[in-house]
């Protein structure tokens, strides 16, 4: 993990670190040339108001990100939002048309019920469910057995959130899909609430977004739901741990009065880049790496004995450009030696095969770009670093 941390003495300033250490990390994923989804992000329990997620659009991925088919809108699902219009009312008590998702708080005397509509492949969006009761434990799959212990005490409390589709109906609703199973009803003495408001006044939405939902951010364009991999994370931190650990600067200007810290937080999985571009770029061949992260740019394959020859137009092939290139001089076979080269993964393969014997020309393979083509030797180098400035 590459970690990095930094310190401000105004939110100006650290915003502008931010902009800076996001410009860096753009820099760096580009050079890989794999697609990048930059996703506004919840900043969950490291805490601060503004983070972003850096993805690897993957079908394998763990996460979800919605992105705008018409401009740069991208974000993490968790925050995702859209403009697409939901009715004011669900009209209907089919217990089958709704979603009952149960946790509970950390203090464990606490149970929730959130409510919301499941027709149309409806989602439960956590995040909104966590934003309303920041105590909520996601971790705990089965909460009503931890519940249970303490279900006879007058401390534990039932908290019933409504998505405001169904609010006109719930209460028609929990007569047939009950608030708490037969046995935990008849013991529970605590007191209950019910909420379908936030504190903005707006009716609650508890769904998550979906493949076709209208961009928030401009009229025209949808969005789209991918799978994806996250492989970087920054976070502006303001003064979440500054304040408390009393961590503060003096500035010229007021020496009187000291303010808090402004940090930021940022990481790359750098081991974790490895593993996701290999799936994401692995073709039924074997790997196939970017050009910035391969072991080698360039590998250079005789289908003969090595010789002196061979040896001298590799000297100069890696002298006149720097080309990062390795020469597989190993005692096997041709064939087994360009199998492997298909399964490492090099950017660029050279075969010198009876072509280069005999007029020095040489085969220049490059999967990626489904290039291959016979090149002098004398041509070699620029197409070989018109090739690599594409990879």
């Amino acid at each position: 993990m590459k970690d990095l941390y930094t310190f401000d003495q105004s939110p100006e300033a650290a915003i502008e670190t931010y902009r800076q250490v996001q410009t860096a990390y753009k820099a760096i994923f580009d050079e890989m040339k794999v697609r990048i989804l930059v996703a506004e992000a919840s900043s969950g329990d490291m805490g601060g108001n503004h983070s972003h997620e850096y993805h690897l659009a993957d079908p394998t991925g763990e996460d979800t990100v919605a992105h705008c088919t018409g401009c740069g809108y991208t974000a993490n699902d968790e925050v995702a939002v859209s403009r697409t219009k939901r009715p004011d009312a669900f009209h209907t008590s089919a217990p089958s048309n709704y979603g009952l998702w149960r946790g509970i708080t950390k203090d464990r005397k606490t149970l929730i019920n959130a409510w919301y509509p499941q027709h149309n492949g409806g989602r439960l969006n956590f995040h909104a469910v966590k934003s309303l009761v920041p105590e909520l434990d996601t971790s705990v799959h089965d909460p009503l057995p931890l519940w249970e212990v303490a279900v006879d005490s007058p401390e534990t409390v039932l908290v019933n959130i409504i998505d405001s589709g169904l609010a006109s109906s719930f209460g028609d609703m929990h007569s047939k899909l009950p608030l708490l199973p037969g046995e935990l009803r008849d013991d529970f003495i605590g007191p209950q609430f019910a909420t379908s408001t936030a504190a903005s006044g707006e009716g609650l939405n508890l769904l998550a977004v979906a493949e076709g939902d209208g961009c928030p951010r401009c009229a025209s364009g949808f969005l789209k739901i991918d799978r994806a991999l996250e492989l970087g994370h920054t976070f502006y931190l303001g003064s979440r741990y500054s304040k408390p650990l009393e961590a503060l600067v003096t500035l010229p200007v007021r020496p009187s009065q000291p303010v808090p810290i402004q940090m930021g937080c940022f990481g790359i999985g750098v081991s974790r880049i490895f593993g996701a571009v290999a799936e994401n770029t692995a073709d039924s061949r074997g790997l196939n790496w970017p050009r910035a992260i391969a072991p080698f740019e360039v590998a250079v394959i005789p289908s003969s004995t090595v010789n002196d020859e061979t040896l001298a137009f590799f000297d100069s092939l890696t002298g006149s450009r720097s080309f990062d290139a390795v020469l597989d001089d190993r005692k096997r076979p041709f064939g087994w030696k360009m199998k492997d080269a298909d399964m490492t993964g090099y950017p660029v393969v050279v075969i010198l095969g009876k072509a280069w014997r005999e007029r020095s020309v040489c085969e220049v393979q490059c999967r990626r770009l489904e290039f291959k083509q016979e090149v002098a030797a004398s041509e070699l180098p620029e197409v070989l670093g018109e090739l690599l400035q594409k990879l």
